[in-house]
């Protein structure tokens, strides 16, 4: 862990363990990102969270107590490993939700099977993070949904937003202003400036090949990642194993000096979600780019 983000975590940590007592005859009543409301008559003791970054965003508050179940893909922190798991992503397994008797469900917007719980009275909340400013609105959100004091979830995104501050203030001048391309998936797809992605890659000082108007996280054609003669690649193992391979991909001089970031599985994890560990993300990055060199 990067020097400076473990006190971050010990910090936030600390603050959740300190979390006032929820008022729990005080009744709730939020908007999710489906302009849906959520009406509660006291914050929810058994909450089902079927999106990575949501789970995370709850425990970031100090309410992993709440959770009863996660989709597959939540794995982090520790201490939800060992709760059931309700599938996840366009298979969530809505018996096993119901089953859980929860008075709350997280969902991501494009998440199936919303109109059904609710035809079957179970509470659900659909947020769907997209940038920093949706992760800190979210955080409010949850907030309100458990009782607790705005000023928890101001904190909560102070620390995050000065620990991606400081993970800027990490890289030296010569390696601002680089082209980079960042490969979130098969096909290829890539994160652009419009994207949670692009907008830490703008705050570290670099220069996204792909441009917002592309959308967040649009497929793309090899040629324009090679016209564009990206100074850095940031992409999974997996994925840096076939970069030669693609057509024109050996001409890139990022591939011919080997300023190729490959990120392990849960680097990968901690990238690609629009949460709390929004920090981590921003010294994952920062690191790779010292490693990478290229001093200009």
């Amino acid at each position: 862990m990067p020097r400076g983000l473990g006190r971050f975590w010990a910090c936030l940590m600390a603050a959740c363990v300190l979390t006032p007592a929820v008022a729990w005859g005080q009744a709730i009543a939020v908007r999710d990102d489906l302009q849906q409301e959520l009406r509660l008559s006291q914050p929810p003791r058994r909450v089902v969270s079927l999106l990575p970054a949501l789970t995370e965003s709850v425990c970031a508050l100090g309410q992993c107590k709440r959770l009863v179940g996660v989709d597959r893909y939540s794995n982090w922190p520790a201490s939800i490993q060992s709760l059931p798991r309700m599938g996840g992503g366009l298979d969530v397994n809505l018996e096993a939700v119901v089953a859980q008797r929860p008075d709350l469900v997280l969902m991501a917007v494009s998440s199936p099977g919303q109109q059904r719980l609710r035809a079957l009275g179970v509470p659900v909340l659909a947020l769907e993070p997209r940038t920093h400013e949706d992760v800190r609105r979210n955080l409010l959100t949850l907030a309100r949904v458990f009782g607790l004091p705005q000023r928890q979830a101001h904190a909560v995104w102070s620390q995050v937003d000065a620990a991606v501050a400081a993970a800027a203030q990490s890289l030296p001048q010569s390696l601002r202003g680089q082209k980079l391309y960042v490969e979130v998936g098969s096909g290829p797809y890539g994160a652009s400036e419009s994207s949670f992605i692009g907008q830490t890659l703008s705050r570290l000082g670099q220069v996204n090949i792909l441009s917002a108007a592309l959308g967040p996280f649009p497929q793309i054609q090899g040629e324009f990642v090679v016209r564009s003669q990206p100074d850095v690649i940031v992409v999974s193992r997996e994925g840096r194993d076939d970069l030669v391979g693609r057509p024109g991909w050996s001409q890139l001089r990022a591939v011919q000096q080997g300023r190729i970031c490959a990120l392990a599985p849960a680097q990968v994890d901690i990238l690609m979600r629009p949460g709390p560990r929004l920090a981590e993300a921003a010294h994952l990055l920062a690191a790779c780019l010292l490693q990478s060199g290229g001093a200009r």
